[in-house]
């Protein structure tokens, strides 16, 4: 493949990501997670995202010579033949793994269980049916549906790197999402970052609570040194949520609109 038909395909890749980024108005030679909102779920997507599409292997520890569109491009393109690899999926042991573990959260049965790729549907639904505001608090964006692309990169996960939890509730006879909670672990291998999202209707029940402790004793349990998080500086309650699970508040001068949270497993 030549240098032009990998730039498309890796813009291509980042749009499937972010699709409410304009990837044409990307700087190639900046650094691509400073000109568009992609979280550590949303970039290892589209590591994930390359080597699907080009059919190539990119290992954790060439991860930091990915910065900019530029140097993606270049990466691919130089040796392209040594990394080449067919495509493949992760285990399905993995699921088996981790636990299912069921509650009664205000007199309704919960069940807390890993995500899987057969939830894509399930996920649509759980998205469609958050508030605006509950949508952009956890995706930055405003928009109701998700692409089908990015339901897929949030539910096909392996349960090693990016681990997912859903809580379930049975609504007119069928299985509902009303929360997911997920990490995913960081080049290190040593630190994860975190994300959660809690069906309004939801809020203040201890279901998020319920879910980032089950998280939490994963990635403990898994060895992992460190979990942080990324919050909207506006968002209080979520702020809130964290300190009461023992994370503590970071603040960049540089970023004033989020807040990063971390705390020590």
């Amino acid at each position: 493949m030549e240098p032009d038909e990998t730039r498309s395909a890796v813009l291509a890749t980042i749009a499937s990501i972010a699709p409410e980024a304009d990837v044409q108005r990307i700087r190639p030679d900046r650094p691509l997670r400073q000109q568009i909102d992609l979280d550590s779920i949303d970039w290892l997507n589209v590591v994930a995202g390359l080597c699907e599409r080009l059919c190539v292997e990119i290992p954790e520890a060439d991860y930091g010579r990915l910065a900019t569109v530029d140097s993606i491009v270049a990466y691919l393109t130089a040796g392209r033949a040594e990394r080449r690899r067919a495509p493949s999926r992760a285990p399905a042991k993995t699921l088996a793994e981790l636990p299912t573990a069921h509650h009664v959260v205000e007199g309704t049965p919960v069940t807390v269980r890993p995500l899987r790729a057969a939830d894509m549907t399930l996920e649509a639904d759980f998205v469609r049916h958050l508030s605006m505001d509950n949508r952009y608090k956890r995706f930055m964006v405003t928009v109701r549906e998700l692409p089908e692309s990015k339901l897929r990169y949030l539910t096909d996960v392996d349960q090693v790197r990016h681990v997912a939890l859903a809580a379930t509730v049975e609504r007119d006879g069928r299985e509902a999402l009303v929360g997911v909670a997920r990490y995913v672990v960081d080049a290190s291998g040593t630190g994860c970052e975190f994300a959660i999202a809690v069906d309004d209707a939801w809020q203040g029940t201890g279901l998020a609570g319920i879910l980032m402790n089950a998280l939490i004793d994963i990635a403990r349990t898994r060895g992992l040194a460190t979990m942080e998080g990324s919050v909207l500086a506006t968002n209080t309650r979520m702020l809130k949520f964290t300190r009461q699970l023992g994370f503590a508040p970071q603040h960049d001068p540089e970023d004033r609109d989020t807040v990063r949270v971390v705390r020590s497993l």
